[in-house]
């Protein structure tokens, strides 16, 4: 049951960022998710096979054969933005960029204060809150990395001046591949986001 509580943890906390997205695109002129479905809260329009599935299932269960405490991450199938849509596309992409990460700082902001008021919460009802604590801090920081397709690479190309951001936007369509590769080729790329997530959680006064 834990097991299971822990990966649909980590689907609201995905679904929440990707939903967060497509709003705040709908809300700069974009309503390329509403017409596409994927202005949604059901996770099923958000799935994506590796990112959703098989890398958090891997962590997982590589947490319970270690013995370790789980560190689950992974990504969605990105909600379609049509930038020319937005109202200023060159502004407003770093806005919806924000958006994901930005919804998964707050609930991290939101859980943290309800764990420290609510003194009553049974042990394991204040793990849950613990590990979505640390899921949506987990996201944020690592899609706020500034590359391909995650969404500190669209923040980037909305600082970039041009040409230079239309070179940079052009990785995205080899972003998957960079993302693994530098996942697996990489050991202190993870060591980089997890240290983010440990000052987070100490600002935040969390004890894991």
């Amino acid at each position: 049951m834990l097991f299971l509580a822990i990966l649909a943890i980590f689907f609201i906390c995905i679904v929440i960022h990707e939903y967060a997205h497509g709003l705040v695109a709908s809300w700069l002129g974009d309503n390329t998710a509403k017409y596409s479905g994927r202005l949604t809260l059901n996770p099923l329009a958000h799935i994506d096979l590796f990112g959703t599935i098989l890398l958090p299932l891997f962590l997982l269960i590589t947490a319970v054969i270690t013995k370790s405490n789980p560190v689950i991450f992974g990504w969605a199938k990105p909600v379609p933005v049509n930038y020319r849509g937005l109202k200023n596309p060159k502004r407003d992409i770093i806005w919806v960029g924000l958006a994901g990460p930005a919804v998964n700082i707050l609930a991290a902001v939101i859980l943290s204060i309800i764990l420290k008021t609510n003194l009553l919460l049974p042990l394991w009802a204040g793990y849950l809150v613990k590990q979505a604590i640390i899921t949506n801090l987990i996201l944020a920081v690592f899609n706020l990395m500034p590359i391909p397709p995650l969404d500190g690479s669209r923040v980037l190309i909305g600082l970039l001046p041009e040409p230079l951001a239309s070179t940079y936007a052009k990785l995205e369509r080899y972003g998957l591949i960079i993302l693994i590769g530098l996942m697996y080729l990489s050991p202190r790329f993870f060591d980089f986001v997890l240290s983010i997530v440990s000052r987070l959680l100490n600002l935040l006064n969390i004890q894991i």
